[in-house]
């Protein structure tokens, strides 16, 4: 059964930062692009960066040149570099990978999400 698993999340000051990371498990053959999103209370889900399995990436405008996201395809991993923190940034981030499982075909898979708080 594969399964992602969004860390990193916390409490942080405007102006910090923080790491995402969100982990693959489970019997795998290929992980092919990855995306972050969030989610803040009475918002829709908005995403935030994407990953393809060549390592192209592509932000939304609200986090471009702030936030950064990278992948180590050895520990099926991807990451979410996130610095200069700003209260607007606060919201649950998920992260949803396009992975064929071994035998499988190819689906989408979706965290449970992680809390990001940025106090100002």
């Amino acid at each position: 059964q594969v399964q992602l698993v969004e860390s990193g999340g916390g409490l942080v000051q405007a102006g910090g930062s923080l790491r995402l990371s969100c982990a693959a498990s489970g019997s795998i053959f290929s992980i092919n692009a990855v995306r972050w999103y969030r989610q803040s209370p009475g918002k829709q889900r908005e995403l935030v960066a994407v990953i393809s399995y060549s390592g192209s990436t592509n932000y939304a405008d609200s986090v471009t040149g702030r936030f950064t996201i990278s992948r180590d395809n050895a520990k099926n991993t991807v990451y979410l570099q996130m610095n200069s923190l700003k209260p607007e940034d606060t919201a649950v981030y998920y992260c949803n990978g396009f992975i064929e499982p071994m035998g499988g075909s190819l689906t989408s898979y979706w965290g449970q999400g992680t809390q990001v708080t940025v106090s100002s």
